[in-house]
């Protein structure tokens, strides 16, 4: 990290161990003519020395350090803010396709005769491999033995290009697989708390930041520690150096009062508060937490509550550090640290007492959480909270009426005694980070299945059971606590350490259940302990999906349905004919209590990070050579060389109008990255199945889109293709399909996307409200761009797809407030021209004409959505890695 300009002499030291300390002392800041730095919200004073700290007079400047608290103050939303992170996180599910990308791009400096050696990471980077486990295997004590060996057998290639780029790129390290979910490791493992620096005889004292390629990145907010989920491509650019550019943040202040009631959970919790801020309106803003309710909160409830803000849509959910930061990081074997950690809080400001004033924000939202009731969220979005007494009538208001009728009211299963009914649950997964870091959820899980076998209880024979927790420490303190051989009975038998179900890898379903469902249309559901769960994403034949905590999941294992009124109904009977409730065997709140304090031992921590990058003898089993550029095989299915840099030259590209413009789908709110891309298992009906096919490869040996994610020929006909997707110009048809014009011809959108690229005809996408929801997922800007899709215009955009549309030089247009396709009476006939689409200009107007069949026309004006100047700059480069490359090629 080079110097700062320090031009507001902010640079001041202190003694710690006796030996001398520097920081970049915000309150210095305040004093020297800065602005009330010291009542900003926590996370921007972390934004701040951010800036102080990196001072170099051209992307931060003096003028940037002395406007920014009347900005804030101002509301001025669009100033531009860089940032600098300390480290960059991955997962291989989006961190694959990065490193292949900078492979590709090592290859393209080559080839213009520049220093491949220069595309290298410039900031520590780690990615934990937890994307690629499928629950192929479940039920069996053998299970997660039998699903590593098929993740590496399925995943050869792709892990042995893993193997060179932790060989050939510096400051690059790889968790290998079957070892926890980067969210998880991270903050039980890779988080300090503080970053420091030598700088000669002293030692520089700064926070630690973070961005990571998954949207879940937050959950490291729990620890006072500023981290977002950016796209790939946006964290290759962050890896190679690059700062990141942001309009100033909104800051919301969440304030917490009260405490949870006994029986309530983290999970309950955070669901509550994914509604309502969802509601709030908290898009792209800092959700900043605070109040006499944190000192109740723990570490893992709080980690839980940051996991989810991309789900009630902020771009952090940030807690300050306290007494209870301190507390997980001594029980997770970093207390060594904590010492500084607090004096370097408490001078900067950024130590929470609830007693003291609290910082200035935008707004202020108060939740008493002593008002929060068991409840699970669904069937399609994580927003959609449900009050767990009202669920089961919810389900049959909400999706069984609208079922078709099944032929005698249930579907006999061939090879089975029991029968199938609208609403049976069929996937009951305890999964996920959100709520695997969390040992009261876990623990109470364990303690529900314990009281369900002592009563005779048992799993549902139609439910595929699975537990996929975040790190192996979770199955440490589960078999500490005596209740994993009771979820293993009920099924409920470790299948991988990865985010499996949550993220759509939950494997097949029982053959004969699924030919059931096709056949007679069930509308089964699925319960996860997960933070997604919309539509198409955890399994293709189940509809209706819920999110609930892990006693929870266990419970609708043992009920089979989802029409159940725990309150009301039994979950089945003892062996003495007596009914069963849930509320005879729920955990009581002591014993999990007492259980907790058991569970964070530091030396268990120890014991299972020691050796966390080395990996087991499948891995170390993969032996690649070290060279420079890797070595594409041509014939890989899995790794071909990504095409973005084919056509890199150290010239600019030419700028090109946007006339005749068809639209190539028309799309309501709320499409997600999954529909625009989807990660889940690739179907034989679809185009990407279709195309395997054809070149020989079986449906068994698909794998998923995520695993495919370095094959273009694969991504390109995924792009749209998702199951559930509604395109308004295919006729009510789900799926991949659109409309050619002028013939009308419906084909799949990737056949239609390559006709018009023959025909020379430009492409745009016509959308809805919140346009690219979901996780950061850099597939989903890169197949929108090798479509051949120039604009997408919509009425509003989710803040990380929109920065990847930027990063791969797609033009975000915004519609104006109130003016919607509907409203403009489109139905995807027409063709578009938009004025001076070739000019770059950051949130300037573009004059959209619309031309219908009749030759009629009308106009629109659209925002430009490049919201900073350096955006405009990506743009204008065709791209962000080809903006970073162009400069790699000049003179070092």
């Amino acid at each position: 990290m080079g110097r700062s300009k320090d031009s507001m002499s902010v640079l001041r030291e202190f003694k710690f161990n006796n030996r001398p300390h520097q920081y970049y002392s915000l309150k210095a800041a305040e004093e020297n003519g800065a602005g009330p730095v010291m009542s900003l919200p926590r996370s921007l004073k972390v934004l701040y020395e951010n800036m102080l700290r990196h001072e170099d007079g051209l992307a931060v400047t003096r003028e940037h350090l002395t406007s920014f608290c009347e900005a804030v103050r101002a509301k001025h939303f669009d100033q531009e803010v860089f940032f600098h992170p300390t480290r960059i996180l991955m997962n291989d599910s989006a961190g694959i396709p990065l490193m292949a990308d900078l492979a590709a791009l090592r290859a393209a400096v080559a080839r213009n005769g520049g220093d491949p050696d220069r595309i290298n990471p410039q900031i520590p980077a780690d990615m934990v491999v937890d994307h690629s486990v499928m629950v192929d295997a479940y039920g069996t004590a053998q299970a997660f033995e039998d699903n590593l060996d098929i993740e590496f057998s399925r995943n050869a290639e792709r892990y042995k290009f893993l193997r060179w780029a932790q060989q050939s790129f510096s400051n690059f390290r790889v968790v290998p697989p079957g070892t926890g979910i980067c969210h998880q490791v991270n903050v039980e493992f890779l988080a300090r708390g503080i970053w420091t620096a030598e700088a000669g005889d002293t030692v520089l004292v700064y926070p630690e930041t973070l961005l990571g390629t998954d949207s879940h990145t937050p959950m490291i907010n729990s620890l006072g520690i500023m981290g977002w989920g950016v796209g790939g491509i946006e964290g290759g650019a962050a890896m190679l150096g690059q700062p990141i550019t942001m309009a100033l943040p909104r800051v919301v202040g969440c304030r917490l009062v009260g405490r949870l009631q006994p029986g309530v959970t983290a999970t309950d919790l955070v669901l509550t508060l994914t509604q309502r801020l969802r509601e709030y309106k908290v898009v792209a803003a800092f959700v900043e937490y605070f109040g006499p309710g944190l000192a109740s909160l723990a570490f893992s409830d709080r980690a839980t509550v940051s996991n989810m803000a991309p789900e009630y849509g902020a771009t952090m959910g940030f807690f300050p550090v306290d007494a209870q930061t301190l507390q997980y990081l001594a029980q997770t074997a970093r207390g060594e640290s904590n010492e500084l950690i607090e004096h370097y809080a408490r001078m900067q400001g950024l130590w929470h007492d609830p007693d003291e004033p609290q910082p200035s924000y935008d707004e202020v939202l108060e939740v008493d959480l002593s008002e929060i009731v068991p409840c699970i969220a669904g069937p399609r979005r994580p927003q959609d909270r449900i009050a767990l007494s009202e669920a089961a009538a919810r389900f049959d208001e909400d999706v069984y009426k609208n079922a078709p009728a099944l032929p005698n009211g249930v579907v006999p299963v061939a090879g089975h005694e029991w029968t199938m009914d609208h609403g049976h649950v069929v996937i009951a997964s305890i999964t996920s980070c959100t709520n695997t870091s969390n040992p009261s959820n876990m623990l109470a899980a364990g303690l529900l299945a314990r009281n369900a076998l002592r009563l005779g209880l048992a799993s549902k024979p139609w439910v595929k059971t699975s537990l996929a927790p975040g790190s192996r420490v979770v199955m440490d303190y589960l078999a500490a606590a005596k209740v994993q051989d009771s979820l293993d009975e009920l099924g409920f038998n470790l299948v991988g350490f990865g985010c499996a179900t949550c993220m759509g890898n939950s494997g097949p379903l029982d053959s004969h259940i699924a030919q059931a469902i096709e056949n007679s249309e069930i509308v089964t559901t699925a319960v996860l302990s997960g933070n997604r769960n919309f539509e198409g994403r955890i399994h293709p034949l189940v509809k209706a999906n819920y999110i609930c905590s892990p006693p929870l999941v266990v419970a609708y294992a043992l009920a089979g349905t989802s029409r159940i009124d725990f309150e009301n109904d039994p979950l089945g009977t003892s062996p003495d004919g007596k009914p069963v409730f849930l509320a005879d065997i729920w955990p009581d709140a002591l014993e999990v209590a007492e259980l907790v304090n058991t569970a964070l031992d530091p030396e268990r921590f120890r014991e299972r990070y020691k050796n966390v990058f080395e990996g087991d003898a499948r891995w170390n089993a993969l032996h690649v050579a070290s060279t420079d550029t890797f070595q594409w095989e041509p014939t890989s299915l899995y790794m071909k060389q990504p095409p973005f840099f084919d056509d890199l030259t150290p010239e600019l590209p030419e700028r090109k109008t946007l006339e005749g413009a068809r639209a190539l789908l028309v799309l309501g709110d709320s499409i997600t990255t999954d529909h625009i891309s989807p990660v889940g298992t690739i179907t034989a009906s679809s185009s990407a199945g279709q195309y395997l096919r054809s070149l020989g490869i079986e449906p068994a040996d698909f794998n998923s889109f995520a695993a495919r994610r370095v094959n273009h020929d694969v991504m390109l006909r995924g792009a749209f293709a998702n199951i559930r997707i509604r395109n308004e110009m295919a006729d009510g048809r789900e799926g991949g399909w659109t409309r050619h014009r002028p013939d009308g011809e419906v084909m799949s959108v990737h056949e239609a996307a390559a006709r018009y690229k023959e025909e020379g005809v430009p492409l745009i996408v016509i959308a809805g409200k919140d346009y690219g929801a979901g996780s950061s997922r850099d597939w989903a800007a890169k197949g929108t761009q090798l479509l051949g899709i120039r604009a997408i215009i919509a009425e509003s955009f989710e803040r990380i797809h929109r920065s990847n549309l930027i990063g791969m030089g797609v033009l975000p247009l915004q519609l104006p407030q109130g003016v919607t396709w509907a409203t403009l009476g489109l139905d995807g006939s027409e063709t578009f021209d938009i004025a001076n689409v070739e000019e770059i200009v950051p949130r300037s107007t573009k004059v959209c004409t619309i031309t219908r069949v009749d030759g009629t026309q009308a106009s629109v004006e659209l925002l430009c959505r490049l919201d900073t100047p350096l955006e405009a700059a990506y743009y204008e480069h065709g791209g962000i890695l080809h903006y970073i490359a162009r400069h790699m090629l000049e003179p070092a």
